[in-house]
Order: C-alpha cells, then structure tokens, then sequence
C-alpha cells in the first residue's frame, strides 16, 4: 500500500490575512494529517505541482494573482506541472464570443511565461472549449483548439518520467464518462506497462471521493475505473482531480484520490455566504498541490493554500 501525507499548508502572509477573517476556518488550514509511515528520510524521485482550475480572467487582477501563486511554486523546485484544466474562466456558455474566449487564451499564455522553463502537462476542463463557433470546421470549435492551446499531445495522452506513468484523461463526455474509444486505450496502457511501476493518473474531474457527494461533478463510470485500478493494483497509486473547487483526500483499494481545491479559490472573487474566508469556495482556500513520488510507489500530496 502506498502511504500519503496530506495537510494544507500556508504562507505566513495568508495565515494572518485568514486568522483576520475566520478563525474557524484558519485553524481547518493549518492542520495537518499524516497517514501511518511517513517518508521523511527518503528523497524523492520527483516533485511535481497540480494546479486546477485557474479560471484566468482579466478582471479580479487575476493574472498578477496567478503569476504570484507560479513565482511561489517555483519556490518549491518542482520538476514540472500537471494543470487539471478549466485554465480559462469560460468559453463554455452561449453569450462567449469568438474575441472573448480569444483575449482569455492570450491571458493563459502572458501568464504562462512565468514558468516558460518548466514542462506543463494538461488536461482539458469543461469550461475550456467553445462551443459557439458558427461551424464544427471552425478552427476553435471544440476540444481540438483546446488541445492545441494547451500545447498537449492529444486530448488524453501518457507521459513516463523518472520511474513514474503519468496518464492524462478527458472526462468531457457524455455524463462525465471516458468513451470507449479511451477507456479502451487506458486499459492497453495499464496492460503494458511493467509489473508494479508507479502510476498516476488526473482528471479534470474527480474519479472518487467526498466532494462529488457535496457537489456532484464526478465520474459516472467511477465503479468501471475502480475495477479496472484494482487489476493493476500494483500500478495505480494515486488519481487527482479539480473541477468542484473543493480538497478532499480519499483512500480507496489502497489508491489515493485527491481532489485539490482550485488556484481561482472561488473564481477569483470575494466569496459568498457559504465561504469560510475571503475567496474559499465553501471550506476550500485557492490554492495548490504539491505531490513528491517516490521509487517506491509512495505518494505525498500536500495542499498549500496561496493567500492572493
């Protein structure tokens, strides 16, 4: 069984900022909790950040925000980053223009100058595509712009470093589902990879876990994943997920699921009645993950909220 610390952690300036705001809700923050062996003393092969959801817009300040949160995260030496998508605020819904979703995508780029050097590796979010383009041939209906916005491979697609499998999946199908065509390609995939290579796997949406009960939003074909990690229980050690805002950590059949709580918080606004502090979204800070994986299959996903 893989063993994972996860905690949700705060810089100092945002400790004060929260302590100021909610008491209650800076005390949920700080704490921390380890699952039995930790991997202290042990180095690991590599660390890596999940962000999600960043939802760039240009009001808010939301760009300055967001390089901020990318200049901190340098801070933690990453080797590169896994973005779970709904990178733009929206695209999605009938009122976007073509010259709206245009100036976001520009917006994503500028800011993603500030991490030029590092490898990004993404998936699609729902709020990412257009849908509106006056023809399917346009060259920005749908996912294909998105695929070529993003600079991936395909719109699922696999990459191997250091040991470790990463599978990137699209979630953006009938209710909210892998197709055929792709969950046939994930089982191939798991088939042919060596006994007990460490594998992890992200998703815009969360496969399993606590905030899909809250929220919805979550894997319909969640018990036919499940099934499928359990025949390669020595490989699959940990599925990420965004898209519902919220942090939750699950262990199921010895496989992680964490659903890491969006960099946009509560869509880079102040918040509402629900929030426990200026922009959480419900208990939620915005925020980020930082995963260290190890040789040997151990994973440690740490939420660091990022206080701007």
């Amino acid at each position: 069984m893989s063993n994972l610390k996860s905690s949700l952690s705060m810089n100092r300036r945002s400790l004060l900022k929260n302590m100021v705001l909610a008491a209650g809700a800076t005390a949920a923050v700080g704490s921390k909790t380890a699952i039995a062996g930790t991997t202290d003393k042990k180095k690991p092969v590599l660390t890596v950040a999940h962000i999600t959801d960043v939802h760039i817009r240009p009001d808010y300040n939301a760009p300055e925000r967001f390089k901020h949160c990318l200049e901190d995260i340098k801070k933690h030496k990453v080797d590169f980053f896994l973005n779970g998508g709904d990178s733009i605020y929206d695209a999605s819904y009938d009122s976007v223009k073509r010259e709206r979703a245009m100036e976001l995508w520009a917006l994503w780029d500028k800011c993603l100058e500030t991490i030029s050097g590092y490898d990004v590796y993404s998936c699609i979010g729902n709020h990412d595509p257009w849908w509106k383009a006056p023809e399917k041939t346009d060259d920005m209906y749908g996912k294909p712009y998105v695929v070529k916005r993003l600079k991936i491979p395909a719109r699922y697609y696999s990459v191997h470093k250091n040991g470790w499998h990463f599978i990137i999946l699209d979630g953006n199908n009938e209710k909210i589902s892998l197709d055929k065509e792709q969950f046939d390609w994930l089982e191939k995939e798991l088939n042919s990879l060596p006994a007990n290579t460490p594998v992890l796997l992200m998703s815009h949406y969360p496969i399993l876990g606590t905030t899909q009960v809250l929220e919805g939003g979550g894997h319909s074909d969640c018990k036919e994943l499940k099934d499928l990690f359990w025949k390669h229980k020595d490989k699959v050690k940990i599925c990420v997920g965004g898209h519902n805002h919220l942090y939750d950590k699950t262990l199921y059949n010895s496989v992680y699921y964490c659903c890491n709580g969006a960099m946009s918080g509560y869509w880079w606004e102040k918040g509402d009645k629900h929030s426990a502090g200026e922009c959480y979204n419900q208990e939620t800070p915005p925020g980020y993950a930082i995963l260290k994986l190890y040789a040997d299959g151990t994973v440690e996903n740490v939420y660091y909220a990022h206080g701007y």
